[in-house]
């Protein structure tokens, strides 16, 4: 069973930076396609980036160029380094695993089997 646990959310200035955590059980880095999405109160769940096995990367345009996904396979941890934070940035940003579609149309979509609890991260101006 696939079990996702986020952290690093946080409170942080606009221009500020942070870096989620998602630790995982073992072997689901390495075998699964993962990625993250997010959801902000009445909004639709937005994709913001995935990784698959091989460790090819596809982002949403608005996390191109501030935001960076990465996994460690020993460690089974996903990550995702966020800077350049802006307002609307702020959301529940959600760890996930098993990129529904591929890792192209799971972030298009936000589409993916598994996923944690969340972490909350809020950006002012």
């Amino acid at each position: 069973q696939v079990q996702l646990a986020e952290s690093g959310g946080g409170s942080v200035q606009a221009g500020g930076s942070l870096t989620l955590s998602c630790a995982t059980t073992r072997y689901t880095t390495s075998r699964y396609c993962m990625g993250w999405f997010r959801q902000a109160p009445g909004k639709k769940r937005e994709g913001v980036a995935a990784i698959d096995s091989a460790g090819s990367t596809n982002y949403a345009d608005s996390a191109k160029g501030r935001f960076t996904i990465s996994k460690d396979n020993a460690k089974n941890t996903l990550y995702l380094q966020m800077n350049s934070l802006k307002p609307e940035d702020t959301a529940m940003y959600y760890c996930a695993a098993s990129c529904v579609g591929g890792l192209w149309e799971a972030v298009m979509r936000a589409n993916f089997g598994y996923w944690g609890q969340g972490t909350q991260v809020t950006v002012s101006s």
